[in-house]
């Protein structure tokens, strides 16, 4: 054994060269009150079982900061502390899996050579005109597609080979090339949002059976039920295509969720591609042989949904996430950049955000805030890229992404690190470039929250009542002009109402219309359509009550699960003669507007269903009381009345044009108590 104070063996270590990072951490294995260092002599002969010890430790201390950080109070002075050691330890683990990714992922071939698994992991196959789950096994010399082989319970499981490439024959077909290849199905959202509410009732279902200790057999059904239903959403929802071609002739098509998903295959292929490789046909003992190894070497072991989570793990967060991204640095040459954001939700990752193009510049200064919705999201990505602007390359509409991008990174989302009400400022390095970004998260249960303005001279946070008297109006001047606004130059916008606007010129266009200056309509001309959308559904959200009133909610609820139709017609045009005439008129003015976007649905992407999602929970919402007295996971609150929120919305979008005068007419023949 060495001696603890032996200075001269550790001077000798390091002038090896090796990290200074993993000596301390060597150093210190073993070492504390009546222990030894636990280095032998011999070891020195073997660099890769000298680094094992040190990086094992990284990561028993990158555990034990996370739980001092859960269970340290967020104003204690270490707290910070701790989050800036956690911070590290995780990039520090990052960049080791991203440098050495071969290590104990080798097999040898029949012919002694050794092949290393570099990356994996499960990607859908758009496979004769319909979508596979597939198990992608990156070796050092060869892309292996497999799918794990049903067998009997008890059984050792296998893959089978579906299909494989050797990397020196693989190549990415051009823009060209890929317009000959067959379109991707895309689903429309309205299913992929309608199997999200499912997910999240059965999750619900079983929060309650687990409470009330019910029996396991009845929990294991909902499990099996909720795999099912997200199982279906992982294999539906990519829509990115990722194109692989074989020199010697066939091509095949992977659908992703996620733009920096995409890139990391292709890096990861390209960088091996840079080293001399040989074309190569496997015999059939060498393939099976290769596929038999995959079920020990796989680094990537269940489907990546959440029914496959253990219960203590962490469901992730359930809310907003701001998001300020600030500037970026390093790059080499002036460009047009802009960044996207991506979070996970329901087992992959989507596109959120994306900031304004800075054009020719090196150091873009976006200074742009977002707001994202989590729903059991744990991370956050950022990627940087170049604006493409050669139309010869712009793809028709078929999800490609033509966009250079110049680097991306990722970082956790702590639920201790991220929930406090100041903003968290942070810094993601990606190919020497550095994205300065901050972050703040509010949770479903604040989100609730409805604010009265102290000042009744503004329009947000000022009943809807008080703004229509003091303007003479029937409809609020901000809800007629950001529809006439939206009408007029943002209807066929792909993604309205849906794409987040840029907070700080909603911030700006909610000040200018409290202040009713007379610049609005000059503002208005000059501003982003997304902000503008964003401006009016700010709008209702900040009322003091929601447009369909607290006061009907529970009747609202209870309409909307009737079954038998007639009734539940006459029940929610009921529901809606017993709105204040305000509110009706302005929710009346507002439906119209909506089916006008929806007519456009094959251009701006955004169905009747769409917009319902979008809407529902702002217009129709429990009050807090209540929502307090029957929820009681911050997940619940999406999964308990979201569903029929959105229900309610859509009734009336679905519903034949609906006429004030009509229903007033007929107040006459029904009773207003409900």
């Amino acid at each position: 054994m060495l001696a603890q104070g032996s200075v001269q063996t550790r001077g000798a270590l390091w002038a090896s060269g090796l990290p200074s990072l993993l000596l301390c951490s060597l150093w210190q294995v073993g070492e504390g009150p009546g222990l030894q260092p636990q280095v032998a002599a011999d070891t020195f002969s073997l660099p890769s079982a000298l680094l094992y010890k040190p990086i094992d430790r990284v990561t028993r201390s990158t555990l034990v900061l996370h739980d001092l950080l859960k269970h340290t109070p967020a104003d204690h002075p270490d707290y910070p502390l701790l989050q800036d050691a956690l911070r590290i330890s995780q990039n520090f683990l990052s960049s080791i899996n991203e440098d050495i990714d071969p290590r104990r992922t080798a097999v040898t071939t029949p012919k002694g050579e050794t092949r290393q698994l570099v990356k994996d992991g499960f990607l859908v196959e758009l496979s004769e005109g319909s979508r596979k789950l597939r198990h992608v096994f990156l070796f050092t010399d060869v892309l292996l597609c497999a799918k794990l082989k049903k067998t009997a319970v008890g059984k050792h499981q296998q893959y089978d080979c579906k299909w494989y490439v050797p990397l020196a024959d693989l190549v990415f077909p051009s823009l060209e090339e890929s317009e000959h290849c067959p379109q991707v199905h895309v689903i429309p959202d309205h299913e992929l949002e309608d199997m999200k509410m499912k997910i999240s009732t059965i999750k619900s279902e079983m929060q309650k059976e687990k409470a009330n200790k019910g029996q396991s057999r009845a929990i294991e059904r909902l499990k099996k039920k909720m795999f099912e239903n997200e199982f279906w959403l992982l294999l539906n929802s990519p829509a990115i295509p990722f194109r692989i071609h074989n020199r010697n002739g066939k091509s095949y098509l992977f659908l992703l969720s996620s733009d920096y998903e995409r890139s990391e295959w292709r890096e990861a292929i390209q960088r091996l591609q840079k080293k001399d490789l040989q074309a190569f046909v496997l015999s059939s003992v060498e393939l099976q042989v290769l596929t038999g190894s995959c079920f020990k070497l796989r680094t990537v072991h269940n489907i990546p949904v959440t029914s496959n989570k253990d219960d203590d793990e962490s469901p992730g967060l359930y809310g907003f996430l701001h998001v300020i991204v600030h500037s970026a640095k390093g790059f080499k040459q002036s460009a047009n950049l802009y960044c996207t954001l991506e979070v996970d939700s329901f087992g992959y990752f989507v596109s959120k955000a994306k900031t304004r193009v800075f054009r020719d510049t090196t150091e873009p200064q976006w200074n742009e805030e977002f707001e994202i919705e989590l729903e059991g999201s744990q991370s956050l990505r950022i990627l940087c890229y170049e604006k493409c602007y050669d139309k010869t390359k712009l793809n028709k509409d078929n999800n490609e992404i033509v966009d250079k991008i110049m680097g991306k990174g990722q970082i956790q989302l702590d639920p201790q690190a991220v929930q406090t009400k100041n903003w968290h400022m942070d810094v993601i390095e990606m190919n020497g470039i550095k994205v300065e970004f901050s972050m703040k998260f509010t949770s479903r249960d604040m989100s609730l929250k409805r604010t009265p303005s102290k000042k009744q001279t503004g329009v947000f946070g000022v009943k809807i009542s008080v703004v229509t008297k003091r303007e003479r109006s029937k409809v609020p001047y901000i809800v007629r002009q950001c529809i006439e606004e939206v009408e007029k130059r943002g209807i066929e916008e792909v993604g309205i109402y849906r794409i987040s606007g840029v907070a700080t010129d909603i911030q700006a266009l909610k000040a200018v219309f409290d202040a009713n200056n007379k610049d609005i309509l000059v503002m208005l001309s000059d501003m982003d359509i997304n902000a503008i959308a964003g401006t009016l559904k700010l709008y209702f959200r900040e009322l003091p009550e929601p447009l369909l009133t607290d006061r009907l909610y529970p009747a609202f609820m209870e309409g909307i699960a009737l079954s038998d139709p007639a009734a539940k017609e006459n029940c929610m045009m009921h529901l809606l003669r017993s709105l204040p005439d305000p509110n009706l008129i302005t929710f009346l003015f507002l439906l119209e507007h909506l089916k006008r976007v929806a007519e456009k649905e094959p251009i701006n992407k955004m169905s009747l269903h769409n917009l319902a999602t979008v809407f529902g929970p702002t217009l129709l919402r429990p009050s807090e009381g209540e929502s307090k007295a029957h929820l009681t996971l911050a997940s619940d609150i999406w999964s308990h009345d979201v569903m029929a929120q959105v229900q309610v919305l859509l009734y009336y979008l679905q519903h034949p044009p609906i006429s004030f005068t009509e229903l007033k007419r007929n107040t006459l023949y029904f009773s207003t108590d409900v």
